[in-house]
């Protein structure tokens, strides 16, 4: 039996963070499809995250902090019977406090609005399109609010520390990025951004111009020019910075002394395969 062709490539936030840190770094998560060691904050993040898209499906008077609270030893037995590796993670000496945690992000949330003053529109949505300019861009927005007079709203749950301003561009590249994603989707461009910071309740908030989205997708053409061009020369150079301690990836990087698995191709995009049905 033949194996089933690779996913075609596109482009998210996290994967365009990737190559902006470093290109090898995004060739291995994004094309050779290494997996990444999970991080505690990360679990964390997801565990809240689903506790409060199932908040949102629930009728407004369930939209309760001790309801949402109750949800988290739930959701983690799901989480651990999906991925039993999170058991190494958070073993049962340290998982009270892990929920002890979480429930304070779920404070945070709950210090910061009102979920039984509104329904959301959607939670989690996917979005996978190609842009005008012929970039395939997916991802995941965590919730799209639209008033009675059809404004819109992006929210964004984050669950680590604000970055301080000159920190922040990535955080505003997310927003940007999905604001951009959900005009050319429905035509509608988004009248407000929200990060909403749990851990510190605080929020980012941003409103982007029609101007600020073209711009921005020119910027993302750029971007992913350079990642196909890399792709089809075959050429992802590593690009050392201090984000390299951090990194998994050392024992394959040239610069650690590593070498990188065979490269297996440039596996094409969304775009390609829509240029080639056309």
């Amino acid at each position: 039996m033949d194996s089933p062709s690779p996913r075609p490539l596109a482009l998210s936030p996290s994967r365009a963070s990737d190559y902006q840190q470093c290109p090898l770094l995004y060739r291995l998560k994004a094309i050779d499809r290494i997996p990444e060691p999970k991080t505690l904050a990360q679990v964390k993040g997801t565990l809240v995250h689903a506790v409060l898209e199932e908040l949102h499906g629930k009728n407004r008077e369930e939209r309760t902090f001790p309801a949402a609270v109750k949800r988290l030893k739930p959701q983690w037995a799901d989480m651990c019977e999906q991925d039993e590796q999170l058991l190494e993670l958070v073993p049962p000496e340290t998982l009270h406090g892990f929920l002890v945690e979480s429930r304070e992000l779920l404070r945070g949330y709950f210090q910061m609005e009102n979920p039984q003053g509104f329904d959301a529109d959607s939670c989690e949505m996917y979005v996978d399109t190609i842009l005008p300019n012929g970039v395939p861009v997916r991802g995941f927005i965590d919730r799209v609010d639209i008033a009675p007079t059809g404004e819109v709203r992006v929210v964004d749950y984050k669950t680590g520390k604000k970055p301080i301003p000159r920190y922040s561009q990535s955080a505003t590249f997310q927003m940007k990025f999905y604001a951009l994603v959900y005009w050319r989707l429905f035509d509608t461009i988004p009248h407000q951004l929200r990060l909403m910071y749990l851990k510190v309740i605080d929020s980012m908030i941003l409103s982007p111009s029609r101007e600020e989205l073209e711009y921005f997708e020119r910027d993302l053409g750029d971007l992913w020019a350079k990642i196909e061009g890399d792709g089809k020369e075959g050429i992802f150079r590593p690009k050392t910075s201090k984000l390299c301690g951090w990194c998994s990836f050392q024992e394959l990087c040239p610069s650690f002394g590593g070498t990188p698995p065979e490269y297996p191709g440039w596996p094409g995009s969304t775009a390609d395969l829509a240029r080639r049905d056309s």
